[in-house]
């Protein structure tokens, strides 16, 4: 049951961050330090006057052939793939995030293959904290605040789903700013902070947040106590305490005197 919810969770966590693109570029996200492999879109047959080359931001040149040539930036990083004229992009930065063409050049100029090139690096895990938990006729309901990267998410939830409340989701299906989503699965509630090439999240489990009878209004706020102070769940406990050794003291006391008179 627990790899099945955690299967659940997975495929949530991606899901959620799955980008399409509809322009004419298709777009390729990386995890920073990873290669990519760019292959033309086209059948490429290069005839005797023709050079393939490989360019970035439609101005640098990474590679060429023929002659096999990957140009001085590029020396180490990128690699020209004869066979099908793919281009090997290795140890990616975000700094290579770009524009990337294949251009056929000969008698006439045309182009053989696009791509937008996002380098991105690992989310951030993101913290969930819950700040109230009430019941109204049996239905608990909690209010959590999901954080991450500067950003953060209010949501109300119950045992089916999230609404937000407050704070501001950032990011979008389409974009390459880290998406902040709160919501129900697995009977857990899931704060989720993803890109399109990781995924982090923080869960808590409705049933341990929701231990309240049916049939009753009441509220629980999850405050930190100030500095110093005690709460009175451990009050209770000192008091009681306190009152046992009393009683065992008396009860002992009462005990030593009795042999001692009658010994």
């Amino acid at each position: 049951h627990h790899l099945n919810t955690m299967s659940l969770l997975l495929g949530i966590g991606l899901l959620t961050c799955i980008t399409s693109s509809g322009s004419a570029e298709t777009s390729v996200f990386v995890l920073k330090g990873q290669d990519v492999r760019l292959n033309v879109q086209t059948n490429v047959q290069l005839k005797d006057v023709d050079v393939i080359f490989w360019k970035f931001n439609r101005s640098d040149n990474v590679v060429m052939y023929p002659r096999k040539v990957t140009f001085e930036r590029y020396r180490g990083r990128a690699e020209l793939i004869v066979g099908d004229f793919s281009l090997l992009l290795k140890n990616l930065q975000e700094e290579d995030s770009g524009l990337y063409d294949a251009v056929v050049s000969g008698i006439n100029d045309r182009n053989v293959a696009r791509y937008v090139l996002v380098v991105q690096e690992k989310v951030e895990p993101p913290v969930l904290t819950v700040n109230s938990v009430s019941s109204i006729n049996g239905t608990c309901n909690v209010t959590v605040t999901c954080r991450g990267q500067n950003t953060s998410v209010t949501s109300s939830c119950n045992s089916s789903t999230c609404s937000q409340v407050g704070g501001e989701s950032r990011g979008a299906e389409t974009s390459t700013v880290p998406l902040l989503s709160v919501y129900v699965a697995g009977g857990s509630i899931i704060c989720n902070h993803c890109n399109q090439v990781s995924w982090a999240n923080d869960t808590k489990e409705i049933v341990e947040l929701c231990p309240l009878k049916s049939g009753k209004t009441q509220t629980h706020k999850y405050l930190s106590p100030p500095a110093g102070s005690m709460s009175v769940c451990m009050l209770k406990i000192i008091l009681v305490s306190v009152g046992l050794v009393i009683m065992i003291s008396a009860v002992i006391t009462v005990h030593i005197r009795h042999r001692f008179h009658y010994g």
